[in-house]
């Protein structure tokens, strides 16, 4: 009783505060960037099939023919994920990590050590895709899929304060050769596949 007698006080305290609180809307908040629609454009096709349970698994076997390994499939909701793993060195890192180095090395003269640039080493990358059907006949299916990784770097510092190893970030992958090989592999594997023996 003590409780709801002081959780009822409390909220009879704050209701003039959260009164004089101006309800705003950001009107950006809900709207979509311009590239959002070429991006799922770019990640979504139809195809005409009733078949949405053979559609997810030509999907699979075309992503481990992209060398992926899948790891989680729902057929009953469509939804298949799959990664795999891959070196993140690039030339150009390694380059710039050594300039900034030879740039920076005058900062011993203030007794301030130079700076070493982290660079990628190791990345995950991850595609997620899902089939449902687009009409009540069921005869087209959309297929979206979504490519993304995950890249781990290796340490650095700038001046005193160092930078560990292991830090990661999350990107999406947005290069339209990726997707269109996907599905063009997609395409033929749905069309080969009913005369498959």
């Amino acid at each position: 009783m003590q409780r709801t007698f002081t959780a009822m006080a409390c909220l009879a305290m704050s209701s003039p505060i959260i009164g004089c609180m101006a309800q705003t809307q950001p009107t950006e908040l809900f709207q979509l960037e311009q590239e959002s629609a070429a991006n799922r454009a770019m990640q979504t096709r139809l195809f005409e099939t009733r078949d949405g349970t053979e559609l997810l698994s030509a999907s699979a076997a075309v992503l481990q023919d992209l060398g992926f390994q899948v790891e989680e499939s729902v057929r009953e909701v469509g939804f298949l994920r799959a990664t795999k793993e891959r070196s993140a060195r690039e030339y150009g890192q390694d380059i710039t990590r050594f300039v900034v180095f030879l740039l920076s090395t005058p900062l011993i003269l203030v007794q301030q050590p130079p700076i070493v640039m982290p660079v990628d080493l190791h990345q995950k990358i991850a595609a997620t895709l899902v089939t449902r059907p687009v009409n009540p006949e069921t005869t087209r299916q959309e297929v979206r899929v979504m490519f993304y990784r995950v890249v781990w770097q290796g340490g650095g510092s700038s001046g005193q304060q160092g930078i560990p190893p292991g830090e990661q970030r999350m990107e999406m992958l947005r290069d339209a050769v990726m997707y269109q090989t996907f599905f063009a592999k997609l395409s033929k594997a749905v069309f080969l596949e009913p005369f498959a023996l």
